[in-house]
Parts: structure tokens; C-alpha cells; sequence
């Protein structure tokens, strides 16, 4: 990307040159060309964005699918946590029942 931004600078700059020499008729031709090209650069700066968004997107799926999995992962702890505490529990029922 940043090599083809180099080469419309390139031939801006390649224009202005050119424009001294040129007569009145033709300077609203190269206006013309010019806003072409801006429309041009307008298109490339809008892909270049949509790109980030994309990229932006895919990240914050990312994110939540990773959240996702922690909180499964923590629901699945927790889970397990209780069963301890049921079982903990339990047993010091049968625990005390005996004595």
C-alpha cells in the first residue's frame, strides 16, 4: 500500500511540472484529471479503511470468542467448586450422623 501512495505522489508532483508550460485551455483538462486521481486516492483511503475495520472486527470476535471460553472455563470451575462444596458437605453430614 504504502508504495503505491509513493507512486501517485511521484506523478502528482510529475504534473505540476508539467502545468507551467501548458496553455489556459488545456489547465482545465488537468483539473479535471486531478480530481480523478483525488477520487482515486478517496477510493484507496476508504479500501485502506474498511480494511482496518475489518481487521478491527475480526479482533473483537476474536476477543469475544476468548471471552467466551474464560467464562465457560470459570462457569466449569465454578461448577466444579460447587460439587466440591456438596460433597464436602456431604460427608460431614454423614460425618456427624455417625458420631
Amino acid at each position: 500500500m504504502m508504495i503505491s501512495m509513493t507512486m501517485m505522489t511521484m506523478k502528482m508532483k510529475k504534473n505540476k511540472k508539467k502545468k507551467r508550460k501548458k496553455t489556459k485551455k488545456t489547465r482545465k483538462k488537468t483539473k479535471k484529471m486531478k480530481m480523478k486521481k483525488k477520487k482515486k486516492m478517496m477510493m484507496m483511503v476508504m479500501m485502506m479503511m474498511m480494511m482496518m475495520m475489518m481487521m478491527m472486527m475480526m479482533m473483537m470476535m476474536m476477543m469475544m470468542m476468548m471471552m467466551m471460553m474464560m467464562m465457560m472455563m470459570m462457569m466449569m470451575m465454578m461448577m466444579m467448586m460447587m460439587m466440591m462444596m456438596m460433597m464436602m458437605m456431604i460427608s460431614i453430614t454423614y460425618f456427624i450422623f455417625d458420631l
